[in-house]
């Protein structure tokens, strides 16, 4: 299970708060000669939290040491649990500090499983490591009776060395396809929880998620 660093079937997107999916330009990956480590990795994800304060633009600095970090690093491939049948899903933690605004994880979903509708409440960056992902892309389309209506706008299915960034009002909901675990490297910056909600798009409501 190994992230691909050829580029030939991999992509960047970026999501944003409209649900708009966009295609990045996919940088040319070069590997060091050292292996480019998770600490390497946060220290120059410091510096840009530092100095980029666009979350559109941080995701997209972001996403190339994503990759190289994947592609050098095969270990954190492997840091992921097996999820049991019930809930379906488990969530790694492979880094969580206290007051440093960085959460870094490795999900695994059984196939067939589908996630709440929802946004992240914080910009966040999704990387495919094995297994195929089905995402929908849902936009907010109020009314005066229903001031959480979302619509569906599209939907992307996402392979191993895909990356996929969401900005906090982004909302989505993935769906776990084909035979085998979906397993993806999760990166979120600091979550608002008062604003993070899971939608029904057929009562048109909104709860705390």
């Amino acid at each position: 299970m190994a992230i691909s660093t050829n580029g030939m079937h991999s992509q960047d997107w970026l999501v944003n708060d409209s649900g708009d999916y966009i295609a990045l330009n996919l940088e040319e990956l070069a590997l060091p000669e050292k292996p480019y480590r998770l600490y390497r990795f946060l220290t120059e994800l410091e510096d840009i939290l530092d100095t980029i304060t666009d979350d559109c633009l941080r995701i997209q600095a972001i996403m190339p040491l994503v990759r190289k970090l994947l592609a050098s690093s095969y270990w954190l491939q492997m840091e992921f649990s097996e999820p049991p049948i019930d809930p379906g899903w488990s969530v790694e933690f492979l880094y969580d500090e206290y007051e440093f605004p960085l959460t870094i994880q490795m999900v695994a979903w059984l196939p067939g499983n589908i996630s709440p509708i929802h946004n992240h409440a914080t910009w966040g960056i999704v990387a495919v490591v094995g297994g195929q992902e089905k995402n929908k892309f849902w936009r907010k389309v109020p009314t005066l009776k229903y001031p959480n209506r979302i619509e569906c706008i599209g939907e992307k299915i996402l392979v191993p060395g895909d990356i996929i960034g969401f900005t906090p009002d982004a909302i989505h909901c993935i769906e776990a396809l084909g035979n085998e675990p979906v397993v993806t490297f999760n990166l979120y910056g600091v979550t608002a929880y008062e604003k993070r909600w899971k939608f029904d798009s057929v009562t048109h409501q909104a709860k705390n998620f």
